[in-house]
């Protein structure tokens, strides 16, 4: 398990696990997820340039508008 210590300022140092772990370099952002029981969740922030494509290889099929008309449809109908 990693540790760091917090300065009087509030600062600390990640050990160079966790900033390997998070591939994390020199001026990369960080968010802080509190968790409910106490838990701090420590994520890299990404900027929204590179989401571009995230979702591009999830299936290679485009819907028509008959398709999503269908599927609307069939959703009402299940409320």
């Amino acid at each position: 398990m990693q540790e760091s210590t917090v300065t009087i300022k509030g600062q600390t140092t990640l050990p160079k696990d966790v900033r390997a772990a998070l591939q994390l370099h020199p001026g990369d952002r960080v968010r802080y997820m509190i968790l409910d029981g106490g838990e701090v969740r420590l994520v890299r922030s990404r900027p929204v340039t590179q989401l571009a494509g995230l979702l591009k290889s999830r299936t290679d099929r485009q819907a028509s508008l008959d398709d999503i008309d269908e599927a609307i449809a069939k959703g009402a109908v299940g409320k």
